[in-house]
C-alpha cells in the first residue's frame, strides 16, 4: 500500500491487561500499547504515526535518568500526582493533571523525568510517542492547560506538532453523554483514562456491543466508525489522536 492509499476500513479494542508491561527502573512500572524495548510482537509495533502508547506509574522517589531522544514527538498527560521535568536546553518543569506537556526532540535532547520531590503517593501519566516528518530539527518544548469543560478539544495540533497531518484531542464527557462525531482520518487512536464508553461494532443485527474501561483502547483505520458511542456511568476522559498517514520509512 503505497503512502498515500488509504487504510482499509478496520475497528479493533486492545485491552489494558494485553498490554505488555516492564519495570525500567526502580519504582517504575510502565505498561506499552505497542512493541518496546524487549517486548517484540510484529503485528503489533505501531498504529499510525504512533510509536508508543505507555502508561507510567513512578513511585514517590522514582524516576527516569537522564536519556537521549532524537527525532520524535512526546507528549505526556497526567492522570495523577505531578510529574517533573528537566532537559539539557533549559527547561524545567512540574506537569499536573490539566495540563499537557509537549517535547519535540528534534535532533537531539537529553531529558529526566521523576516523581515530583516530596511525593508521599506515585504519579501515573500516559505518554504517546510520534514520528515526526521533518527530521533534525532544532529541539522545542511546551506545556500549558487543557481546555475545560465537556467535549472535544484540541490539545497539540498545527505548529506545534511536527507531523502536519496529525492531532491530539482530549474527550470529556458527563455520565451517558453521547460522543461528538470524531474527527475523520485514515488512522485514529481512542486511549480510555477515566470513566468509560460504549459502543456498537455495526449496526443493525451484527453490531456486536462494546464497552471500553481505563486503559483500554480502540484503534480505527480508514471510514470505520463505532456505532452509537456514549460515555459510561461515570462519564469518560479519552486521549484522541487523529492521523493522517502511517509512518513514513526512507
Amino acid at each position: 500500500m503505497a503512502d498515500h492509499d488509504p487504510p482499509p476500513a478496520a475497528l479493533t479494542v486492545h485491552r489494558a491487561d494485553q498490554r505488555y508491561r516492564s519495570a525500567p527502573e526502580d519504582g517504575v512500572d510502565t505498561r506499552h500499547a505497542f512493541s518496546f524495548a524487549g517486548h517484540y510482537d510484529p503485528e503489533n509495533t505501531h498504529f499510525g504515526a504512533l510509536l508508543a502508547c505507555n502508561e507510567e506509574t513512578l513511585a514517590p522517589g522514582a524516576g527516569f535518568a537522564p536519556h537521549r531522544h532524537r527525532d520524535t514527538e512526546i507528549v505526556s498527560w497526567v492522570v495523577e500526582g505531578a510529574l517533573s521535568h528537566r532537559d539539557d536546553h533549559g527547561h524545567a518543569a512540574v506537569v499536573r493533571p490539566g495540563r499537557v506537556q509537549y517535547l519535540s526532540a528534534g535532533a537531539g535532547v537529553r531529558h529526566s523525568e521523576g516523581n515530583v520531590g516530596g511525593a508521599e503517593g506515585p504519579v501515573r501519566f500516559v505518554q504517546f510517542w510520534l514520528q515526526p516528518d521533518e527530521f533534525g530539527a532544532p529541539p522545542r518544548y511546551g506545556l500549558r492547560a487543557a481546555p475545560a469543560g465537556p467535549g472535544l478539544h484540541p490539545l497539540a495540533e498545527g505548529t506545534e506538532l511536527r507531523r502536519a497531518d496529525a492531532a491530539l484531542h482530549l474527550l470529556r464527557l458527563g455520565p451517558y453523554a453521547p460522543l461528538p462525531a470524531l474527527p475523520a482520518a485514515a488512522y485514529r487512536y481512542l486511549h480510555l483514562v477515566r470513566g468509560g464508553l460504549g459502543f456498537r461494532t455495526a449496526t443493525g443485527p451484527r453490531g456486536v456491543g462494546r464497552e471500553l474501561g481505563p486503559g483500554d483502547s480502540l484503534r480505527l483505520s480508514g471510514p470505520a466508525e463505532p456505532v452509537d458511542p456514549v460515555a459510561g456511568p461515570a462519564g469518560v476522559e479519552a486521549l484522541l489522536w487523529v492521523m493522517g498517514s502511517a509512518l513514513r520509512f526512507g
